[in-house]
């Protein structure tokens, strides 16, 4: 396991002030590279610690799968104290990473201005729902919503007749993942200019770029070569096919690929057919393509074809449920689940990340923390005294206020 200080953001200060999941995952994605990542939360916490199956108050399932590489400190931001507290530790800070709204943020007195002139070094992440100057910017944002909007979800209706949500938080993971690039950005940049940078990034936009990849399609073109959607993802054949006992994932793509494909279920005609000669012929007549090929699937086992598919280089795979997946003979033997004790939940089991640093995994250096669990060291360590630390934890605004 990798040394945590030759981590490659060893060294680096986040304060994060975010909650549900596109925040969290963004900062766990840094906390995992290394990162002293602080999580400064509200009297009541990360809303996340009440979702889900929980051994303890405050600490539910769908929290700890994104606040690892963690320390909590519980600040009222309504109270002053607990703002100066705040701008204590920015002064101490690499970033500052927050998915509060532009207005709420502004009026908490932490908008990237005040924030860099106060600390000029810092890269200052602003996770919102939508760019700040456009009409929808300070809209609360969510997944579903986003989803939505983004066309993701309108992209079901060509296949399945209604538009449809990703049964993941797809919305939130993905601008999480974009948000954490655009801050490693923002610290490169630091490095060379030697000032800090605002760096915002955005659901709407990060999502509409996403699903636009391949489905902007013709109308990336000026004037439009074809209207916009991705045929063989839209297709209705898309799908995970039967098999004599189950269902596989077949997808051929180069024209080797799909000649060998139909030498295997007793179609090798078909590598002549004018409809399916090239990857353009497959793409115009993808309606016609994926039921032919479906149609011998049905004829054996899944274990038998993923032998024969395997051995003719087509890639293939079963169709895990979620509760296959502790037991993928892969995963397993690159230990991608990682078991630990957690000194309040007792033994865990969590999923690994997709990287590797001169092949060694990144460590989990600190367990997800309890509610405030860490506020006494980290006030200690931005220089605040033993009384200015009761007065920050005591401070507590009025609900509703």
């Amino acid at each position: 396991m990798a040394d945590p200080l030759s981590l490659p953001l060893s060294g680096l200060r986040i304060l994060d002030l975010t909650t549900v999941i596109y925040g969290p995952y963004t900062t766990q994605l840094l906390g995992d590279f290394g990162a002293e990542v602080i999580k400064v939360e509200a009297p009541e916490g990360d809303i996340t610690r009440a979702i889900g199956p929980a051994r303890s108050p405050a600490m539910g399932a769908v929290f700890l799968g994104s606040n690892r590489n963690k320390r909590s400190v519980v600040l009222d931001l309504k109270t002053g104290p607990a703002r100066d507290a705040l701008w204590r530790l920015i002064d101490t800070a690499d970033a500052f990473v927050h998915n509060i709204r532009p207005q709420k943020i502004a009026a908490l007195g932490f908008d990237p201005d005040s924030v860099l002139a106060r600390n000029p070094a810092i890269v200052y992440g602003a996770l919102h729902g939508y760019r700040e100057d456009g009409p929808y910017g300070g809209r609360p944002a969510y997944d579903d919503v986003i989803q939505g909007q983004s066309g993701l979800a309108g992209s079901f209706t060509p296949r399945d007749g209604a538009p449809m949500l990703n049964p993941a938080v797809i919305a939130d993971k993905t601008a999480g993942a974009l948000a954490a690039a655009g801050i490693l950005a923002g610290i490169v940049q630091r490095l060379r200019r030697g000032k800090g940078v605002y760096v915002e990034t955005a659901m709407f936009e990060g999502l509409t770029a996403y699903t636009l990849i391949e489905h902007q399609y013709g109308a990336i073109f000026v004037p439009p070569e074809s209207g916009p959607g991705y045929p063989r993802a839209l297709t209705r054949g898309r799908r995970p096919h039967p098999t004599a006992d189950g269902h596989i994932c077949v997808l051929a793509y180069t024209d080797a690929q799909w000649r060998r494909l139909w030498t295997l279920i007793g179609r090798p005609e078909l590598a002549e057919d004018p409809r399916f000669r090239t990857i353009g012929d497959r793409s115009r007549n993808i309606d016609a393509l994926y039921p032919l090929a479906g149609e011998a699937l049905v004829q054996r086992s899944t274990a038998d074809w993923l032998d024969v598919l395997r051995e003719a280089e087509i890639p293939c795979g079963p169709v895990n449920r979620l509760e296959d997946l502790r037991d993928d003979e892969h995963l397993a033997a690159t230990g991608f689940f990682r078991p630990f004790d957690h000194p309040s939940e007792g033994k865990l089991e969590i999923p690994g990340t997709p990287y590797r640093f001169d092949r060694e995994t990144l460590p989990v250096r600190r367990h997800q923390p309890l509610l405030g669990e860490h506020g006494r060291e980290v006030l200690a360590e931005a220089g605040l005294s033993e009384a200015e630390i009761d007065a920050v934890l005591a401070a507590r605004s009025e609900p509703g206020a």
